[in-house]
């Protein structure tokens, strides 16, 4: 009964693609040129960011990249599905700004794919929260869509409250690590009724894009400071760091064109 409701709602809102509106076979999937034109990011990585690397031998022994071995991050782990070049902007820029939200869907099975470590070990989600203000004008946190979108696939609470953001702050392009922590500086927060479900919990933190990873680590400082075991970090994109030029040959195109359509997540991550 529901393919045939499947199939009825098909022949009534023909699928197409969620990016350009060319027809594709299914609810869902992208068309061959916008999921050729995404920028899949793919191993070799760096254990601790997931900064992608051009060879697993710049990672030394460790698996580390330049700047997580001169000092590592809040977080222990961070992934992502995608590069934030103009491939994923298509998908990330509606979700956030064109009042797309069935966009958290679409992007869910590829973070789960990314992030299959951390969901295999995850016993909380929480999503990077927006400030009041942020969140009247868009009327959604794209974060908290995708972490409740993850926790259906995967099988793991989500607990969507978990963090607010008390102040707004400015974007942090172009500013120094001093000047990121400065503005960040209180900036998030448990909320007090939360703190006893965190405590002792390995968390992972959702969020639609990373960038320098001052606002994920942030939240991972709040997070701690109530004791949480360890917070962990899952991106649908995450922005390049510009002078570690060589990840872009550690990054691929339609990369993962052969699991397009594959969906197959367990309860604790996602199957092989």
């Amino acid at each position: 009964m529901a393919r045939l409701l499947a199939r009825a709602l098909d022949l009534l809102l023909p699928p197409e693609c969620p990016c350009c509106a060319d027809p594709v076979s299914d609810q869902g999937l992208f068309c061959a040129a916008c999921f050729g034109a995404i920028t899949w990011i793919t191993p070799p990585l760096c254990a601790c960011c997931g900064l992608p690397l051009a060879a697993a031998a710049l990672g030394g022994a460790a698996g580390l990249c330049a700047a997580c071995r001169r000092r590592r991050p809040r977080f222990a782990a961070a992934r992502a599905a995608w590069l934030y070049d103009a491939g994923a902007r298509r998908v990330i820029l509606p979700f956030k700004h064109a009042d797309r939200p069935e966009l958290a869907g679409l992007a869910a099975p590829f973070l789960a794919r990314a992030g299959a470590e951390l969901l295999a070990r995850a016993e909380l989600l929480v999503p990077v929260p927006l400030h009041r203000r942020r969140l009247f004008a868009r009327r959604y946190n794209q974060a908290a869509l995708l972490a409740r979108a993850l926790g259906r696939l995967a099988g793991v609470p989500v607990l969507a409250d978990a963090l607010a953001r008390p102040r707004p702050t400015p974007s942090l392009d172009g500013k120094s690590a001093a000047e990121r922590a400065t503005l960040l500086a209180g900036a998030i927060a448990v909320r007090p009724r939360r703190g006893a479900r965190l405590s002792g919990r390995r968390v992972l933190l959702v969020d639609d894009v990373l960038t320098s990873g001052a606002t994920a680590e942030a939240c991972a400082d709040a997070l701690l400071a109530v004791g949480a075991g360890a917070v962990d970090v899952l991106a649908a994109a995450r922005v390049p760091d510009p002078r570690t030029r060589p990840w872009r040959a550690a990054a691929t195109r339609g990369g993962l064109a052969a699991g397009a359509e594959d969906n197959n997540v367990t309860r604790k991550g996602v199957t092989a």
